[in-house]
């Protein structure tokens, strides 16, 4: 039997960080240097350096259009190293202050440059960390990617209950396990309700109930619930215990000024401009292993809609197309799924 995983979508985390610095008042300064040493407990470059190879220079996210992937992974799992068990890439638009998001579902048969044949993309991480992860998406994608931010689902649990909940229509009953592991623990009927960290992160990582593409827009819906109560006026009371856990649970490349650029995106009128995309697939087996192959006129869509956004059309470094030629026998054992 396939263990079930924690697929959890932590870009909301990224905003609790923005959300300190772009928040009124005299509380929002005590909180700048929470938020300042948040960040730089967090901070951890990746191998390459300060720019990804598509770029021809580094760029800042206060002027430039640019992406951040973000990784969620389960440090509970039994197996190491861990697998990313969500990946999101979000690409901001620094002329509109919009945002898109595609979730890349963990089981994509794609190259992994780390290893030089094509596998899950689950196996990034566990064959190279987040460099070899942030490489891969880079060339499923062909886009650059800029920043990355690796969150541990812990954070999910310790966020949705340090703001109090969230309100949501869950779309069926369904029993799940808690973040332990333990059987049925967690038992939710259909309808709206509220949610605490534990059950917010069982509906978003079940596997049982809906499709791959149902799962990830449901996750992305739940985000987007995080995000709209972390901007309310009562979550700031709870920052502290959400900046401790955010503090503990997360890596990132970015640095405090640059996550203080990201603070318009927040202000705007009309609230925070999402653009979900996902990308069309089928499961299948491939070399006797279960994979989720990408459609490819669904990819070349997402790949479009990627680059407008990030105004391709500015300097920009092509590498070469890797020749797409797997082995079952040179894969390298990975734990059981």
């Amino acid at each position: 039997m396939k263990r079930k995983k924690t697929r959890i979508f932590l870009l909301s985390l990224f905003f609790v960080l923005l959300i300190a610095i772009g928040a009124a008042g005299g509380y929002a300064l005590y909180l700048t240097d929470q938020v300042k040493q948040t960040a730089t407990e967090s901070h951890q470059e990746l191998d390459r350096g300060d720019k990804s190879e598509k770029r021809t220079k580094a760029v800042n996210p206060g002027s430039d259009h640019i992406s951040v992937l973000f990784v969620g992974v389960d440090e509970t799992a039994a197996e190491a190293p861990s697998r990313s068990d969500a990946l999101v890439l979000a690409t901001f638009n620094d002329e509109n202050k919009s945002i898109k998001m595609v979730n890349i579902p963990r089981d994509s048969y794609t190259y992994i440059p780390e290893v030089g044949y094509q596998d899950k993309i689950t196996h990034a991480h566990a064959f190279g960390g987040v460099d070899a992860t942030v490489e891969t998406v880079e060339q499923m994608l062909d886009v650059p990617v800029d920043y990355y931010v690796r969150l541990d689902f812990q954070s999910f649990v310790d966020i949705v209950d340090a703001i109090g909940g969230i309100t949501y229509d869950v779309p069926f009953d369904m029993t799940e396990q808690d973040s332990s592991r333990e059987a049925g623990v967690i038992k939710l009927e259909e309808g709206v309700q509220l949610l605490n960290g534990e059950e917010a992160l069982a509906l978003a990582r079940t596997r049982k109930y809906d499709s791959d593409l149902a799962r990830g827009q449901r996750q992305m819906d739940i985000i987007q619930e995080i995000i709209s109560e972390t901007i309310s006026t009562r979550s700031l009371n709870n920052m502290d215990s959400i900046l401790t856990s955010v503090s503990e649970n997360m890596k990132t490349n970015l640095t405090f000024d640059e996550m203080i650029s990201f603070k318009d995106y927040l202000l705007q009128k009309d609230g925070l401009d999402f653009d979900k995309l996902q990308l069309d697939g089928e499961g299948m087996y491939i070399n006797g292993g279960w994979y989720y192959q990408v459609d490819q006129e669904s990819l070349t869509t997402t790949i479009g809609s990627l680059k407008t956004h990030l105004d391709m059309d500015q300097p920009f470094v092509e590498t070469d197309e890797p020749e797409l030629s797997p082995s079952s026998g040179e894969e390298q054992a990975m734990p059981n799924e």
